[in-house]
């Protein structure tokens, strides 16, 4: 099977997570889309497999030093993976957010324009040519030395260190000094110094206030306390320091977060005076191209940065043209709206997803294999055109593309389809298909095909009535201009648009102080944990209950062991050689350190004598790798926990393991374990539920799952409303908002709102063809 011409990815015995020893053929240079409900295997398979073992090959072939500078994957469960060339992964994780990381420095597109600036920028006459890092906030010949590059500054003002003027100074005008004995010794310092501290603020001089504040002064002087019937307090030397200064050193030096954090209460952050919040020094900002200083320009929407871009000689030619190639593919990918100086921190993980993408259009690389994690998640149909067009022209330089998807529009648009399941976890596992698309046709075990070839029109649903309004607005924000809006209560509304066009920044303004929310849950996709202690079954509550039911055993009573013992958190029951983590870091000479199983408990987490106690023969270790489904057939029984499993199950969470670490979930999936928690409880009154692309990451079969539930949120008397890319859940709705035209400045404004019928027949809305083709063709 080596044959060095063999057009394929050969995969023999993959055993990764659920495969049950998958055997798959991959045809090289083509388009290929994997398939499958969540949880079936297909990232699995995909990522956990090809491209970890592409990369674990790659780092063979770097030198031991180097490689321990490499975050590494470890090597794969597969029996030979063969024709398998080099591999680019590009994935929705988030890198962690760093406020001097924007656009601009993910696609590179700011060392181009430095480099513009530097090579043929307007100098004032008789400036000296600077170099490309002096236009740099990131570097010390750039950034700002008032503010460090960051563009804003922390003061103080009088109305943020006294909130209540009509206090003395002995009331505790002075809100930022501390409290107890410091607070008494700063008033009675000032009392010695001879300012009035029991008249009301308001009534001091000006310049008295002025000083009390801001001075820098730190005058000591001998402080003779007021003395107490009950003790004696001897004279002593007191050092002034005013509220602005400890407030200052507070924030700065305090290791103490509660500190810090009572302390910031008291700044307000404000642009930077000394460089406008450009964060470039005065030197960078004197320099132009075309009338504009490089901030103007970086703040540009790329659309508009491009048509500004004229050279005049020719090296600035040489640089706009590069420039204007380089930001193409991002305009193209439905991403114009973003400035270069927009934080990596506001871009959802999508949009930074497809920045990545396009950076890679421009690479140049050919005969590697892409491995893209579903890069339509947060697109508009309109935009995921654009994106095909994009995948085409990366699998047409000579490239292999494997893209995980969920969207139907990209897997009908692929060469080869590989279609894992039939379900999720346990029950999934096996390839059902990999082959030309229209073959997956008669494939009847695929929970794909159902929805790829069917095409018969969606039932009529009779759209609720609703009972009431909630008016949101005027909103000006972004790139919202007094926007109103009014959400219909009691029914299910979509909110539609573009990216960009302002869907998040509007349910953003939805708050519970508005007349007629009531109680209002935000469903959102952050992770339910940050660390592998917190878990499925430690966020929902079930492990509580769990825990109580081992402490309630005949062997767990003999042996005195309370609830606490059953945890893997505390001392006691957990194994100490892990601390409960049930993996240790191994330390390689030359290496990288990396993670095996606990040796002492084989990363059960619990010591010897807990795991002695057993429930129905299971330990808590082995109940804890239960996955849901199965936990609920062994908990049937205990109605506090099959509550709990019951609403995963609803959610289409049943592969999950109770066990499973907050780190390894996806964002569809924490949003699910999020409303699986909030559907568990009992609701009294109205509720608003607010969701942001609850259908990311979703198969369409697990579409239907959850929009079960959701309209039985809101048959049940509540109200939800969803921003939603897919047409099929806005074809679904009551109600729909469309925000745009456009995304950016061409958007931000109510195209249309009305029922999805009036919606799809709406002029100048960029939602409106493709609900009308969902209405028409059912989904």
């Amino acid at each position: 099977m080596h044959n060095p011409h063999d057009p394929y990815v050969r995969v023999r015995d993959a055993r990764e997570h659920n495969l049950k020893g998958v055997d798959v053929d991959i045809p090289r240079d083509v388009l290929t889309v994997f398939t499958g409900v969540s949880g079936s295997g297909k990232s699995s398979l995909a990522f956990g497999t090809i491209y970890a073992e592409a990369q674990r090959r790659y780092f063979e072939s770097v030198a031991p030093y180097a490689r321990r500078l490499i975050h590494q994957v470890g090597a794969p469960k597969v029996g030979e993976i063969s024709g398998l060339p080099p591999a680019v992964s590009l994935q929705q994780r988030r890198s962690t957010p760093s406020s001097r990381s924007s656009v601009g420095t993910v696609t590179n597109l700011s060392n181009s324009l430095r480099m513009l600036f530097s090579r043929a920028g307007d100098y004032p006459p008789g400036a000296e040519r600077l170099d490309s890092d002096a236009f740099s906030a990131n570097t010390a010949a750039g950034a700002c030395p008032e503010c460090h590059g960051l563009g804003r500054v922390h003061r103080t003002t009088e109305q943020s260190l006294v909130p209540d003027p009509s206090l003395s100074i002995r009331e505790g005008a002075v809100a930022a000094w501390p409290g107890a004995w410091q607070g008494k010794n700063l008033r009675d310092i000032l009392d010695t110094l001879g300012y009035d501290v029991d008249r009301p603020w308001r009534e001091l001089p000006a310049d008295q206030r002025e000083w009390i504040l801001f001075t820098d002064e730190q005058p000591v002087v001998t402080v003779h306390p007021v003395r107490d019937a009950d003790r004696i307090q001897r004279p002593y030397q007191g050092t002034y320091m005013s509220a602005r200064r400890y407030v200052m050193k507070t924030f700065s030096d305090s290791k103490s977060p509660t500190l810090r954090a009572k302390a910031e209460r008291f700044l307000t952050s404000a642009p930077c005076p000394a460089c406008g919040g450009s964060r470039l020094r005065p030197e960078a900002l004197a320099v132009t191209f075309g009338g504009r200083t490089i901030a103007e320009l970086a703040a540009l929407p790329l659309t508009e940065l491009s048509e500004t871009l004229k050279g005049t000689s020719e090296t600035a030619r040489v640089l706009t043209d590069d420039l204007k190639s380089r930001i193409a593919p991002v305009v193209e990918l439905g991403l114009g709206y973003l400035s270069l100086n927009r934080a990596t921190p506001t871009l959802s993980a999508g949009e930074l997803q497809r920045l990545r993408l396009a950076t890679q259009l421009r690479s140049g690389l050919f005969g590697v294999v892409y491995v893209l994690d579903e890069p339509s998640a947060g697109l508009h149909p309109a935009d995921t055109e654009a994106l095909l067009t994009v995948l085409e022209r990366l699998k047409a330089a000579g490239n292999s593309v494997f893209v995980v998807e969920h969207h139907l529009d990209v897997v009908r648009g692929a060469d080869w389809l590989v279609d894992v399941g039939p379900l999720a976890g346990e029950h999934g596992g096996r390839v059902l298909h990999s082959g030309p698309v229209a073959e997956l046709a008669g494939v009847t075990e695929s929970a794909t095909a159902r929805f790829l070839f069917d095409r018969s029109p969606a039932p009529v649903r009779q759209v609720r009535t609703p009972h009431g309004q909630l008016k949101v607005g005027p909103v000006t924000r972004h790139n919202l201009r007094a926007v109103t809006a009014e959400f219909p209560l009691g029914v299910f509304t979509a909110v539609t648009g573009v990216s960009g066009s302002g869907k998040s920044t509007l349910i953003g303004e939805i708050t519970e102080d508005l007349a007629g929310v009531g109680r209002l849950v935000s469903v959102d996709q952050k992770p339910i944990g940050r660390t592998p202690r917190s878990n499925l079954a430690t966020y929902t509550g079930l492990f509580d209950v769990v825990r109580k039911v081992f402490a309630a055993t005949d062997a767990a009573r003999e042996r005195g062991f309370g609830v606490g013992r059953f945890s893997f958190n505390v001392a006691g029951g957990r194994c100490e050689t892990c601390q409960g983590e049930g993996f240790v870091s191994v330390e390689l000479l030359f290496l990288p350190s990396t993670y095996a199983p606990c040796p002492d408990c084989g990363g059960a987490r619990y010591n010897p004598d807990t795991l002695e106690v057993t429930y129905r023969g299971r330990n808590i270790a082995q109940v804890l790798d239960l996955t849901v489904e199965t936990a609920a057939e062994f908990f049937a029984d205990t109605p506090a926990v099959a509550r709990s499993l019951s609403t995963l199950l609803d959610v289409g969470l049943g592969y999950l393991h109770l066990g499973q670490p907050a780190t390894e979930l996806s964002g569809g999936e924490a949003q699910r374990i999020k409303l699986a928690s909030e559907l568990q409880r009992v609701r009294r009154g109205h509720t608003l539920y607010l969701l942001d692309e609850p259908t990311t990451g979703l198969h369409p079969a697990d579409v239907e799952v959850l929009m079960r539930q959701l309209h039985g949120l809101v048959d049940a008397g509540h109200t939800v409303i969803v921003v939603e890319h897919d047409m099929s859940v806005v074809a679904d709705a009551d109600w729909v908002i469309d925000l745009g035209p456009g995304g950016g400045d061409a958007g931000g404004r109510i195209v249309v709102a009305g029922t999805p019928a009036e919606t799809a027949g709406a002029e100048g809305s960029a939602t409106a063809p493709y609900l009308a083709r969902t209405l028409a063709a059912g989904g």
